[in-house]
Formats: structure tokens, C-alpha cells, sequence
């Protein structure tokens, strides 16, 4: 079976932008099926019923410039 390709997308939102596509994605995911769609990509995955959930927060400083910014992500994992 030939290795899928990651899937990511990244751009800038407003808060409520982000919040609307997050809701979506609850929806898909309460329902099982996730469509993915990124500007040259598309993926449907189906999600079991109970995959694993983690949360993170994290600080960063940026090496060169010293700038610091923060990380949110929301990862649902689960094996096939």
C-alpha cells in the first residue's frame, strides 16, 4: 500500500474565523468522517470513536530574533 502524503495547511485567521472552522471540525469529527482541504490537497479520513485527544500550550523564543510566540494545538490521534 503506497504511503499517504502528510496533510497540513497554515494562515493566518481572526479568532472568529478560527473558532467557525474549529466548529466545523467538531461537527465532521462527532460525525466520523473529516474533510480536509488545503489550496492544492484534499482528504477525507474517517475517525473511530474513541481516538486519543492532546492538548498542548507552548512558549517559544525565536533563536535569531528573540522573539516570543505561543502554540496551541489540539492533536486527535489513533491507530489503525
Amino acid at each position: 500500500m503506497p504511503e499517504e502524503q502528510p496533510f497540513k495547511t497554515e494562515n493566518p485567521q481572526t479568532r472568529s474565523e478560527i473558532a467557525e472552522t474549529l466548529a466545523v471540525a467538531a461537527e465532521e469529527i462527532e460525525s466520523g468522517t473529516v474533510q480536509l482541504s488545503g489550496p492544492e490537497q484534499e482528504r477525507e479520513v474517517t475517525v473511530p470513536e474513541e481516538p486519543t485527544l492532546e492538548v498542548e500550550l507552548e512558549r517559544l523564543t525565536d533563536s535569531e530574533t528573540g522573539e516570543q510566540r505561543y502554540e496551541l494545538e489540539y492533536e486527535i490521534s489513533w491507530s489503525e
